[in-house]
């Protein structure tokens, strides 16, 4: 990928982390006799997760039954929206999925159906996010706009006093922010600022993409049902929502609990733009993982509570990470670096919650 940062890691490893880390993870793929990308467990988890979202939408359309079914029907849907995107597409679009690139290619597509945009999501979150994990003005997971504050280097204001009371509510908007604004805003200001990725598309293309897959994305989900649902117009918009929302609160808890932590630094780079570490002791720094022994966790979130493996291994599918988690944590303490976890996702929640309270306090 190409960006136009300027910010630069540092290069001085004098112990070899990394290099001693990686050569641990490619023998344990050798002795083991397995590819790094996905299995039989993440194509049939692949199965339920869209069933989760597709057979409720047929029942709706089809099953003469109460408004308020059809209302639990749409929440289902939205766990399985979440399902997908943490398990399917996020997969597809890191590559990691299989050692197929076309399916790769058609998995990560599923973010169309989930509200979102490919060429976004790669700028946004493989490029940025991954490569500049936590810097300010850099990774724009940390941006909220005005509404929440996740940084102590970005700009208070008195409302943020509040946010710790008020972030959940807000939460559930992810997605629904996706189909609306997010995708037109960030396709605009990634292509003036000319980022791109191997075999990106040219921006005209980009832009004729973006509207035919919103086209798409509308008429499944408000067209089709208004068309053929024997049901108030209304009740298609609340459905709606109630599937958004309910994807949204879950995708958003689950990223936040990654990185806006107690636990997890939020490093500024030197006059320079030098970072103080490489690459991979930075996300050490800035990524914490959670409830990493519950099974349920592990399964549903599609690896993500393992978010330490994931951000030096991005290559590498979900299904390892609990195997190749025991390699990190071990090679970590051994060069003496954090290794942030919590046991259980409570706990976890817990943290981010005081930590919003206190980015909230206003600065002395």
């Amino acid at each position: 990928m190409q960006a136009t940062q300027s910010l630069r890691f540092s290069r001085k490893d004098p112990k070899q982390f990394f290099k001693t880390l990686n050569q641990r993870v490619n023998k344990y793929f050798k002795e083991k006799k397995v590819h790094k990308t996905g299995n039989w467990k993440l194509y049939a988890k692949t199965v339920v997760m869209f069933a989760l979202l597709i057979t409720p939408y047929v029942l709706i359309i089809v099953l003469n039954i109460s408004l308020w079914y059809k209302l639990l029907l749409a929440i289902v849907m939205g766990v399985g929206m979440a399902g997908i995107g943490m398990n399917v597409m996020h997969d597809g679009n890191h590559g990691s999925f299989s050692k197929y690139p076309w399916i790769n290619k058609i998995m990560g597509s599923s973010i169309y159906f989930l509200a979102g945009n490919v060429f976004n999501w790669k700028i946004q979150h493989n490029l940025l996010h991954h490569t500049y994990t936590n810097i300010h003005g850099h990774d724009e997971d940390l941006e909220a706009g005005r509404v929440l504050r996740f940084s102590k280097h970005a700009e208070w204001m008195p409302h943020h006093r509040f946010q710790h009371l008020y972030f959940f509510f807000l939460y559930g908007l992810l997605t629904i922010n996706w189909a609306i604004f997010t995708d037109l805003q960030q396709m605009k200001r990634y292509l003036k600022k000319k980022l791109s990725y191997t075999n990106s598309k040219r921006p005209s293309l980009q832009w004729i993409g973006l509207f035919i897959t919103k086209v798409m994305y509308w008429s499944v989900w408000i067209i089709i049902p208004i068309i053929l649902i024997n049901a108030p117009w209304w009740s298609v918009l609340i459905g709606f929502v109630a599937m958004h929302y309910t994807a949204g609160l879950i995708l958003s808890l689950v990223f936040q609990l990654a990185h806006i932590m107690e636990d997890a630094e939020m490093p500024m780079p030197e006059a320079s733009g030098t970072m103080k570490n490489t690459w991979a002791i930075h996300q050490l720094l800035t990524t914490v993982n959670f409830s990493t022994k519950n099974r349920f966790v592990n399964w549903f979130t599609g690896g993500l509570n393992h978010q330490i493996e994931h951000h030096i291994f991005p290559h590498i599918s979900h299904v390892h990470y609990t195997k190749i988690a025991e390699i990190v944590k071990k090679t970590a303490q051994e060069f003496n670096l954090p290794y942030n976890e919590y046991k259980t996702t409570r706990s976890a929640i817990l943290s981010h919650f005081r930590f919003l309270k206190q980015m909230g306090m206003q600065p002395s």
